[in-house]
């Protein structure tokens, strides 16, 4: 029996294998857990992170809908125009791009980064 996490595993390696995040243009990662959503600012060439946010961090009670994903996409945006990142490329994490995942790329986008 194949599991999901195994299947979105791979898609995911599929996905970073045609991008990387550059110094200029670091990479936007996010991770969706069932209580919790997690996003980073990656530069790969140097293997840094540049910024992180998550609902762990900001101890929010529910980290597992589109108003707390929306909320995180906006800090994330925040966090790094501060360290300079305007433009960034946007990593799903081989998650569908709907729901949490959407909300958290489009109050990142309203919030100024570029991608």
């Amino acid at each position: 029996m194949i599991k999901r996490n195994e299947i979105r595993q791979r898609i995911h390696s599929r996905i970073r294998a045609k991008l990387a995040g550059t110094g200029e243009r670091p990479r936007l990662n996010v991770y969706r857990s069932l209580n919790h959503i997690y996003a980073q600012v990656i530069d790969d060439q140097k293997g840094v992170t540049i910024v992180s946010a998550s609902t762990l961090a900001t101890k929010s009670k529910t980290g597992g809908n589109v108003a707390a994903a929306k909320e995180i996409g906006k800090a994330i945006a925040e966090k790094a125009q501060e360290k300079g990142v305007k433009k960034v490329v946007f990593d799903r994490g081989g998650f569908l791009y709907h729901g949490r995942i959407k909300a958290l790329a489009e109050a990142a986008r309203e919030a100024g980064l570029e991608f």
